[in-house]
């Protein structure tokens, strides 16, 4: 149990708007290039879905390490799920990209604001994180005190 007087970690508001604006650039930009990304509609419309199944399997993978940091609370099935989803999404994402018929430059900025963007999705979400435990912590420390003040 931690003391009422314990102080809370919170990252700065210029960390917090770095975290941010670095996720809206990851976003923008993976959204450019696939915009304007020369040849077939259905490779456009694939890495699409691949960048936004690494992104979605990015958070959820976040979320699992940081729920079984310690202790185990998730099952060995919902390890594999959230492990496998994010391997697989990595995988034929990367698969995509690799057999495009496209110059390299283009593959290059491709995998770039790729990995850019799956680095920020981890990074946005240990800060969200970060925030949502210490507003827990500052909320049980207000409840002990307020519970001592009436006693």
């Amino acid at each position: 149990m931690q003391h009422p007087h314990t102080l809370m970690h919170r990252d700065s508001k210029a960390w917090t708007y770095q975290v941010w604006i670095s996720f809206g650039i990851a976003v923008s930009l993976c959204a450019i290039g696939l915009a304007w990304l020369p040849g077939d509609d259905l490779d456009r419309a694939f890495m699409v879905m691949g960048y936004v199944f690494c992104l979605s399997t990015a958070f959820a993978l976040a979320k699992f390490v940081r729920d079984n940091e310690g202790k185990t609370v998730d099952t060995p099935m919902w390890k594999l799920v959230v492990w496998g989803g994010f391997v697989l999404a990595m995988a034929l994402t990367g698969w995509g990209l690799w057999r495009m018929e496209i110059q390299p430059v283009w593959k290059a900025f491709l995998l770039v604001s790729w990995l850019f963007l799956i680095s920020s999705v981890f990074t946005l979400a240990k800060m969200l994180r970060d925030a949502h435990e210490a507003d827990l912590q500052q909320a049980r420390a207000q409840g002990r005190r307020e519970a001592l003040v009436t006693e």
